[in-house]
């Protein structure tokens, strides 16, 4: 049997931030295609939406939920909003994100705040939120989306890959306090061409180049689902506090 068949996800809650486009939406399809129960969480209503046309179309069942992830009462709503929809979450995958690329010299408080409230603020908020129906439930998986900018550091991007290096450390501090009520926490960091990282990671000035992964290229969004099915799964029952690279190998190169 495959460690993600839909016997294992059938009808399990799902909730996925920043699933509207790129590796979020890539994510909910992923999961929804498994049979479970898909919350498509973006501040892009509309987007959402479409979203879950998509999965209704292919015989899934999904809602959205509009959500401001950077502030503390839009998340308690959409976590009210998910439970009363479809249940309590049984896997919750923090991804929402944005850049705002801008040297040292040039970035502003603006860019600095942005970045880290939608990226370690709103992990925090989430995983806050979560955390006591989980172990009420005797158990669940929390699932991060870092970056292999958190670990390689990036030109352009202090915010970006402070707050995602910080995200690590919230990760691995929630796997040691969590693990006794059989939640597990893990993250993943991946390396993808996306409508979000697009300028950062074509334009010469911030230093991107596929060359620095071993397979001389980047990654596409599809490529990066399966690694969140695996930390969701029966198959990762024993792992936690963990980063999983998907990242065609650049941190090993340097």
């Amino acid at each position: 049997m495959s460690p993600w068949s839909p016997s294992e996800f059938e009808g399990a809650v799902v909730a996925v931030t920043g699933a509207a486009q790129g590796i979020g939406r890539s994510i909910a399809l992923a999961f929804a295609a498994q049979g479970a129960n898909v919350a498509v969480i973006d501040v892009q209503e509309a987007a959402a939406q479409a979203v879950v046309r998509e999965i209704e179309a292919g015989g899934g069942r999904a809602v959205a939920v509009a959500c401001d992830v950077s502030k503390r009462e839009s998340v308690r709503a959409a976590v009210g909003a998910v439970t009363d929809s479809l249940g309590g979450i049984r896997v919750l995958i923090s991804n929402a994100g944005i850049t705002r690329p801008a040297m040292i010299r040039k970035m502003t408080d603006e860019q600095w705040d942005q970045v880290v409230g939608v990226h370690l603020n709103a992990s925090f908020y989430w995983l806050q939120e979560v955390v006591e129906p989980m172990i009420e439930a005797g158990g669940g998986r929390i699932i991060f989306t870092s970056s292999s900018t958190a670990q390689n550091g990036s030109i352009g991007q202090v915010n970006y890959a402070a707050a995602k290096s910080g995200m690590l450390g919230l990760m691995r501090s929630a796997a040691k306090e969590l693990g006794r009520y059989n939640i597990l926490v893990n993250a993943v960091a991946p390396a993808a061409l996306t409508d979000m990282t697009r300028t950062v990671m074509t334009d010469p000035k911030f230093g991107a180049d596929p060359s620095k992964s071993t397979l001389r290229r980047f990654a596409e969004p599809e490529e990066i689902a399966p690694a969140y099915l695996f930390l969701a799964s029966s198959a990762s029952s024993y792992m936690t506090g963990q980063v999983l690279s998907v990242d065609g190998g650049s941190m090993m190169v340097r």
